[in-house]
């Protein structure tokens, strides 16, 4: 969902070790956090799908002290009852859909330290009536700290994240054909000032 995007950084080529032992290419995903004075709340229709993002404060932000927020969003997609309605001359609805959930945590502390949790979950789906249906699911989560210790000239960067990503293909005679892959990062990055 674009409104939760801090930043999009691509790397064709020449990418960092951070990314471990990708081979071809990198896009790096960061999300914003959750606004840290007020709740607030986005809703949004089209004629295929519809969003929700939900935002605010657990603790509210507050000069020299420790805050927390939350962002959550939810996105749907409804092309395969409403395809219908807006195209009159097909037989029968398209059979695409999707939905996508989406939250984090944010901790701040007054030091610039920072502690965020994360879990998604995306789902999609292809059904051809009387014939093949897919479904690919991804689901993850993970957190992600940046400590700054007091009187100390080294940053320490930490990532721990587990996710999961299935496809299904399901031919008319139901036999489902599956494959998976599961994924399990962590690291550390220490720099020194």
């Amino acid at each position: 969902e674009s409104d939760i995007l801090k930043n999009v950084d691509v790397y064709s080529a020449g990418f960092n070790s951070q990314y471990g032992g990708r081979v071809s290419a990198v896009i790096d995903v960061g999300t914003r956090d959750g606004n840290k004075t007020d709740f607030k709340c986005k809703l949004g229709a089209n004629p295929f799908s519809s969003k929700i993002v939900l935002e605010g404060p657990l603790k509210k932000f507050r000069e020299n002290s420790t805050n927390s927020s939350i962002l959550v969003s939810y996105k749907n997609s409804y092309l395969n009852k409403s395809s219908t309605l807006f195209y009159p001359y097909i037989k029968s609805s398209l059979p695409y859909s999707f939905s996508d959930l989406y939250g984090k945590i944010a901790v701040n502390t007054n030091n610039g330290s920072k502690l965020n949790f994360f879990g998604f979950s995306f789902n999609d789906d292809v059904n051809y009536k009387n014939s093949t249906s897919y479904n690919w699911k991804s689901n993850g989560f993970g957190s992600n700290f940046l400590l700054i210790p007091d009187g100390s000239p080294t940053v320490i960067n930490g990532v721990f994240a587990y996710s999961t990503y299935a496809m299904t293909q399901t031919e008319s005679d139901n036999k489902p054909r599956k494959s998976n892959i599961n994924s399990f990062n962590t690291a550390l990055h220490f720099t020194n000032y």
